[in-house]
């Protein structure tokens, strides 16, 4: 007993070995998305495609954050980097002064006194050297506001909206960091992860303690050195501090404090800001009591979205010199109720940075990028459920393909290998850049573009191989769509002679002889090709029919060979009647050409029949014989007798009984002693009008009173029927057949065959 059907059996032989090879490579990617193994490459590509990714969006220029850029125009004007403080100071006060920002966030720091007016060193003398010079430090006592410039600076920074940057070491303390957010003690025992820092280098007391507060402006660097997301809390000992970025929005927002918000407690967030799950929160208490949440990541940190290519050019910020704000030169339009972030792009300054977007981006634009989108609400982040599915994407995805494309034509294949990977691309954008949701994409391609390679070598080095040879046999003979059938089960088809019941057409050009001699040799060419490229297609391309050869101006054609049709006489059948429309379309034209006009001929026969690869050792070819092909040849000759289009034997009336046909006649054929029916069909039965079905049934009542020698009878219908159609050659053969039989009785014996001696 079969356990498994022979049908299942073979299926599995032929594709089984390309879908066990592609559901390995769909389980190795399951199992990468699932952090089973580790591949540095494939990380490498996932950050290549992040990157990528990123720059499809076009960033829009964002009115409400600007950068004051120390550039080179700046330092050509106030000299070069540091500048003295009585500058900041100067600058601080045009900025929430002049143009009234809400805020200011520093990406400098001021860890070291500033003694660049010399005052120190005047001061020493009045006291040492010159200390018996009253004037001196009299005088000195006069200027000390003047250049003391610490405390100018710290003078413009009191009571203004001025965020101080300073920068985590890992080696040093220098400095005094600003108020924390919180520390350990506030979090009542509850774990938080952050950065660490063993050290600093932050502002001059002096400084820090005019400051409305402080950020640190350092970021997380990958590996690689590329900045990919940035801290927004950081710890120095038992104490948080914010990040610049995080301490100039809440700043901007008037936020009433800045902490963290655990997973357990979100129960008041949206889903969207949910997606986050699995990690802590940071959220902004408003002065509405509204809350702004951010959803951060492993040691609260953040993607950064980096919107454009970063600086005056690429970015989604304006950039205003700082030395058009020191003079005054900068539209305060520009500014007005911004938040500024002060920093520098200028060469030699070293404040760029490696990102996925621009090799040398501006470290300020970054911290610019985080503010908006804090500013936004808005947040990329990476759902605590994003492996699970993307490793269910891989596995739908490798199963579809390893399946589908073992069975498609090379050409589906292609075309569903680039749906799928656009629609993998475009699922992934759309998550990204509508649902801001973060989702790696590299394994999903890795594991197509492997399936479908797999596929495409396969099919290249087991299956054309085969299916050229069959292609070099058939490819002439039957449509392509045919030998692409063939292919894909190659030992199935030989040209091995064997008989067949099959159905047999022969194809005429009525009076070729006369057509040729009214035609130069150019037009005839032309006329011929036409002839025939027609009925070709009609044979081969939309009947599935078998072209065997050209006669001359005939065509040979077979159906139910090489690939086996249970209805090949119903294509045969179909195929003539389109032939048959084919050659009246193409005589109009000819006509229209001042051509000579175009008529046909067909004869059908189904029987059984030789076919196979014969010839000689010179040349062979793929063709049919036997006596049922004889027949069909005669047949095409009969329809000049008949005045009819097309001819067809018995048998192929019997094996398309769909179709009406009208009878022609009983027939014996030169080589046959048996007489045959002969038909000429018409439409398909359930096409026939009323009017032509009537018609149909007075004509096959005539011509069994013509067999029944009941003269008058069959005279009486058949001029009614001419009445009807005049030009119906076969109603006038069939008046002159009576006449002669009237005059010309046939005896009581008469078997009402019409015998033919000649081909």
């Amino acid at each position: 007993m079969r356990l498994i059907p022979a049908k299942w059996t073979k299926t599995l032989l032929k594709y089984g070995p390309r879908w066990l090879l592609g559901v390995l490579i769909t389980a190795a990617g399951v199992l990468y998305t699932l952090n089973l193994w580790d591949s540095e490459a494939v990380a490498r590509f996932d950050n290549l495609l992040a990157g990528e990714r990123m720059k499809l969006e076009a960033p829009q220029l964002d009115p409400r954050i600007v950068i004051v850029d120390i550039d080179g125009k700046a330092l050509t004007e106030f000299g070069r980097f540091p500048w003295s403080r009585n500058v900041q100071a100067r600058l601080i006060s045009q900025l929430t002064g002049h143009y009234q920002v809400k805020a200011v966030g520093y990406d400098i720091s001021f860890p070291e006194p500033d003694t660049s007016s010399g005052y120190g060193v005047l001061e020493k003398l009045s006291n040492r050297e010159l200390s018996d010079v009253p004037a001196l430090r009299q005088k000195l006592a006069e200027l000390k506001p003047s250049l003391d410039y610490d405390g100018l600076f710290a003078a413009a920074l009191a009571k203004q909206p001025v965020i101080l940057g300073f920068n985590l070491s890992p080696d040093q303390v220098k400095g005094e960091l600003p108020k924390p957010l919180f520390s350990e003690q506030d979090l009542n025992g509850r774990e938080l992860t952050a950065y660490n820092a063993p050290g600093y280098e932050a502002n001059v007391p002096v400084l820090q303690r005019a400051a409305a507060g402080g950020g640190s402006f350092s970021v997380s660097t990958d590996p690689d050195g590329i900045v990919r997301s940035a801290y927004l809390i950081q710890q120095v000992g038992d104490k948080y501090y914010p990040s610049l970025s995080v301490a100039t929005a809440g700043l901007y927002l008037g936020a009433l404090a800045i902490k963290p918000l655990l997973t357990e407690s979100v129960d008041q967030l949206s889903q969207n800001q949910l997606d986050s799950g699995g990690y802590d929160a940071l959220t902004f208490l408003l002065p509405d009591h509204k809350q702004r949440v951010i959803p951060v990541g492993e040691a609260m940190t953040t993607v950064v979205q980096f919107r454009g290519t970063g600086g005056p050019a690429g970015g989604a910020f304006r950039y205003v010199s700082a030395a058009d704000v020191l003079t005054g030169r900068a539209p305060p339009a520009l500014l007005k109720g911004t938040v500024v972030l002060i920093g520098t792009t200028a060469p030699g300054l070293v404040d760029l940075r490696a990102t996925p977007v621009k090799a040398e981006y501006p470290g300020v634009e970054i911290h610019a990028n985080i503010i908006k989108s804090i500013l936004d609400n808005r947040f990329k982040s990476r759902p605590y459920y994003a492996f699970a599915l993307e490793a269910g994407q891989i596995l739908a995805i490798g199963l579809v393909l390893s399946f589908a494309l073992a069975a498609l034509s090379p050409l589906r294949s292609i075309l569903l290998g680039v749906l799928v990977l656009a629609a993998s691309f475009g699922l992934n954008y759309y998550e990204y850049a509508s649902l801001d949701l973060i989702y790696n994409l590299a394994m999903q391609l890795i594991v197509i573009a492997a399936v479908f390679v797999l596929n495409v070598a396969w099919g290249y080095f087991f299956e054309v191989r085969k299916g050229q040879a069959l292609v070099s046999r058939f490819g002439e003979y039957v449509a392509p769509e045919l030998v692409a059938e063939m292919a894909d089960d190659p030992e199935k088809y030989n040209m091995d002679g064997e008989s067949r019941e099959l159905t047999v057409l022969f194809v005429d050009v009525r009076g070729f002889t006369t057509i040729s001699e009214g035609l130069t040799p150019k037009a005839l060419r032309e006329y011929i090709n036409l002839y025939l490229t027609a009925m070709s297609e009609d044979i081969r391309d939309s009947h599935r029919g078998t072209l065997d050869k050209y006669i001359g101006d005939a065509v040979m054609a077979f159906w139910g060979a090489p690939v086996a049709f249970a209805d090949h006489a119903s294509r045969a059948v179909a195929t003539s009647l389109l032939m048959q429309a084919s050659a009246h379309r193409l005589n109009d034209d000819f006509v229209a050409r001042g051509w000579p006009p175009l008529k046909i001929g067909i004869g059908l026969n189904t029987g059984l029949m030789h076919v196979g690869d014969m010839g000689s050792k010179i040349r062979r070819a793929y063709t049919v014989m036997g006596d049922a092909v004889n027949l069909g040849s005669r047949l095409e000759g009969i329809t000049k007798v008949y005045g009819v289009g097309i001819a067809v034997g018995e048998a192929t009336r019997a094996a398309a009984p769909e179709y009406a046909y009208r009878e022609l006649d009983l027939v014996r054929v030169k080589g046959k002693n048996e007489p045959v029916a002969i038909f000429e069909p018409i439409v398909l039965d359930k096409e026939l009008d009323p009017a032509a079905r009537s018609e149909l049934e007075r004509w096959h009542a005539a011509l069994a009173a013509v067999r029944a020698q009941q003269w008058d009878q069959a005279m009486a219908i058949i001029v009614e029927l001419q009445a009807l159609l005049p030009d119906r050659s076969l109603y006038s053969l069939y008046t002159e057949r009576i006449a002669y039989y009237r005059a010309h009785p046939p005896g009581v014996d008469w078997d009402g065959v019409t015998t033919f001696e000649t081909k």
